[in-house]
């Protein structure tokens, strides 16, 4: 089975990104850079009891997605516990509604946005009531 262990953003400007995903989701980073040779930051996203990975920011090797390019990879969904909330510190750190919030009747709530780096992320709020 191939389970997802590990991701990778591909990022323009590695400081920005880090900042972006430090203050909207509270991840920490390492530098790993002696490591992989190359602008590279590991990405600790949770405590390790709680259910998730961890990944990595990465300098992009070539150009950033234009505006309304269709996905190119994997797009990661990340869970939130207050949607809006989390929609409000997105849009405050620069990032981008690219799918608008909506219900996934009797599970959650979903959307859709661009990082600081032009990549798509989601957010997921589960909620049973959600219509």
């Amino acid at each position: 089975m191939g389970r997802v262990v590990h991701f990778e953003i591909h990022v323009e400007d590695m400081e920005r990104a880090k900042k972006f995903y430090g203050e909207v989701f509270g991840w920490s980073f390492e530098d790993w850079s002696d490591y992989a040779g190359m602008p590279y930051f590991g990405a600790v996203t949770g405590d390790e009891g709680q259910l998730g990975i961890n990944g990595a920011l990465i300098k992009r090797q070539g150009p950033s997605p234009e505006p309304n390019q269709s996905v190119n990879g994997f797009v990661c969904t990340l869970g939130v516990d207050d949607y809006d909330a989390t929609e409000k510190i997105i849009l405050e750190n620069d990032g981008v509604v690219a799918l608008p919030k909506y219900a996934l009747p009797g599970m959650a709530w979903q959307g859709y946005y661009l990082d600081t780096e032009g990549n798509i992320i989601g957010i997921h709020q589960a909620d049973e009531n959600a219509k």
